[in-house]
């Protein structure tokens, strides 16, 4: 049987102690820790695992595969701009997913991404560089999720939804077939999304409709 290897975990806020909880179920992977900006961190245990240090300096000193966890809804972009400080290429990241989680054979999941328990992606799904997913998610068949992408737990989309670019998906939100999610829009927690969603906005309810602009105005970049 082949080595486990090493992964560090950018984050030791909820993602973070989620996704570790998760690799824990994990086959291959053997976690060394987690780093983190919060200095009063360093040197403790979150859960069990060590705080190893500060993001950068911990994932640069280390050859460790990673993941970067962190994800809020007041601030869509802290996961890009995390990953844009770190400046690794695309090969040092890790791809985790759940072994409860079904991936169809047809579907594909990005660098950098975490697919959380009880999720599904069920034909010719395409998940983007650094999503989170969150437990009890269902894509569908020919669904497009883009890069730094964050999906809370139970969302639900029918076919062929596309979400783009810094998006975030509140818990249970359902989005229609068809439907666009633009880059950066935030969906709030329990709504019904039946049409298309401008970049760069807040819509929430049933069904869903603009609130106002989005906290973190979210660029395309590349993911690295």
């Amino acid at each position: 049987m082949p080595e486990p290897d090493d992964l560090i975990i950018v984050g030791a806020g909820g993602l973070g102690r989620e996704t570790a909880q998760a690799v824990t179920a994990m086959d291959g992977w053997r976690l060394l820790g987690f780093a983190d900006d919060d200095f009063d961190k360093h040197g403790t245990a979150v859960d069990g695992v060590p705080v190893l240090g500060g993001a950068e300096e911990t994932a640069k000193a280390r050859e460790a595969r990673l993941v970067v966890c962190t994800a809020s809804p007041r601030d869509p972009a802290v996961r890009r701009r995390l990953v844009r400080r770190l400046g690794l290429p695309a090969r040092r990241y890790a791809t985790l997913v759940h072994p409860s989680a079904w991936v169809a054979p047809s579907s594909h999941v990005g660098a950098g991404s975490v697919v959380l328990a009880q999720t599904v992606l069920t034909a010719s799904v395409r998940v983007g560089a650094h999503v989170a997913i969150m437990p009890h998610v269902t894509l569908t068949h020919d669904d497009q999720v883009e890069d730094f992408v964050t999906i809370a737990s139970g969302v639900r989309l029918g076919g062929g939804v596309r979400v783009g670019f810094g998006a975030y998906l509140g818990a249970g939100a359902l989005v229609r077939e068809g439907v666009s999610i633009g880059a950066g829009a935030l969906i709030g927690m329990g709504s019904v999304v039946l049409r298309d969603v401008p970049p760069g906005e807040v819509w929430a309810g049933s069904p869903a409709r603009r609130l106002r602009p989005a906290p973190v105005r979210v660029f395309r970049k590349e993911s690295g």
